[in-house]
């Protein structure tokens, strides 16, 4: 699967099928999620790809990885969506090395205060509001 650690999972039912929420979901990953080419914080982190995440691997209707690395990260973001009964329950797995001493600072600002689970769960929530409002 990955050789980086794993680091958390968040999840959120959806009011959609699996098939709505895998569209709202691409559609996320491959426009707003990314950070713009002239990003400060791109150009800070020095992220590869540009916009933080490129998809590695994907299975249609069921999981879509997003990888990326920086100056003090390489990580995995992986999404996994099953469903029943016209809901899809979407799942936001991190996996993530943090190498050296910066890396260690970097973990500790970015995972210890919270504010990756914020981001993830923000990045769950518009997922979720873009596929309840489509059609």
């Amino acid at each position: 699967m990955t050789d980086l650690p794993f680091v958390d999972e968040h999840t959120r039912i959806v009011d959609a099928s699996p098939e709505v929420t895998w569209r709202a979901l691409t559609q996320h990953a491959t426009g707003d999620l990314l950070l713009g080419p002239r990003n400060p914080l791109a150009l800070i982190l020095g992220t590869e790809p540009r916009g933080g995440f490129e998809i590695a691997d994907s299975v249609d209707g069921s999981t879509l990885d997003l990888t990326g690395r920086h100056r003090f990260s390489r990580y995995l973001l992986r999404f996994v969506l099953t469903g029943a009964d016209g809901k899809t329950q979407l799942a936001a797995r991190t996996y993530a090395l943090f190498p050296g001493p910066h890396g260690r600072v970097y973990r500790a600002l970015v995972i210890g205060s919270g504010a990756h689970a914020v981001a993830t769960r923000g990045i769950l929530r518009t997922v979720a509001e873009l596929a309840e409002h489509s059609g």
